[in-house]
């Protein structure tokens, strides 16, 4: 039996090439969607400050269905996560050492991430409001599943999803593959930020702001440290407060 070959060098268009096979598996299509449908919003007849987009929606009127959909839904988006680690796993440990994700200094990293809930979370909810009375977003619903037993571990799922594929992806893989096509630090900072934005238009040319600023400041604090577990729990918190506690504050907003 022949010996195996020898895996493919990691040239500059192979790197390309994984770029691209990575991105349209997620967050480029949902890129690409959002651009489209931020057109439709700004051509129709209904202006911004008058439409809305539901982040959670159920997937059928039979509870036992719609839970199978969201699962089947959330396995499915996660794909993309699995492939960049696969493709950045090293044989030794740490095995995902390219992202710092180790056994150590866990504690640390999940007080940094605690951190910044409040350092973005605060900001995003002002610039949520005042982008609304301007007309820059249109009306989110974070949570809107309909009121079953499953409907709190879902969105937490929901928001685990969230973290792990744009984090994953836009900072733990982009930056190191980027990096060795010879991107500078600010190039890649400012590249995934606008990639990071650009996915969110859907919600209206505010989200774009909001998450462009967020992009900027998780990409600038990800090149200082190399440990990825801090935004990983920051976006998770952000997106679990948003899914499960807008049901509860929603009959009190204006």
């Amino acid at each position: 039996m022949p010996a195996p070959a020898d895996p493919a060098p990691l040239t500059r268009t192979r790197i390309r090439w994984e770029i691209t096979i990575v991105l349209l598996l997620g967050l480029g299509m949902s890129a690409i969607y959002a651009i489209v449908q931020l057109a439709y919003r700004v051509t129709s007849e209904i202006s911004l400050a008058d439409q809305s987009t539901t982040l959670n929606p159920s997937r059928s009127d039979r509870e036992v269905f719609d839970l199978i959909y969201q699962l089947l839904a959330l396995t499915s988006s996660v794909i993309p996560v699995l492939l960049v680690c696969f493709l950045l796993w090293r044989s030794r440990r740490p095995h995902l050492g390219l992202l710092g994700l180790d056994d150590t200094r866990i504690g640390s990293d999940i007080g940094r991430g605690i951190l910044l809930v409040a350092a973005i979370g605060v900001p995003g909810i002002a610039l949520y409001v005042i982008g609304r009375m301007l007309g820059l977003f249109v009306a989110v619903d974070p949570g809107g599943l309909d009121q079953h037993w499953w409907t709190v571990p879902v969105l937490l799922l929901s928001a685990a999803r969230a973290s792990l594929m744009e984090e994953f992806v836009v900072l733990g893989y982009l930056f190191d593959r980027l990096r060795r096509l010879g991107w500078g630090p600010w190039t890649i900072i400012i590249a995934t930020s606008v990639l990071r934005a650009t996915y969110h238009l859907y919600q209206g040319p505010g989200a774009f702001i909001g998450n462009l600023a967020m992009g900027l400041l998780f990409g600038w604090l990800f090149t200082r440290t190399g440990r990825l577990l801090p935004f990983l729990v920051a976006h998770f918190l952000i997106d679990a407060i948003a899914f499960v506690g807008y049901p509860l504050v929603a009959p009190y907003l204006p």
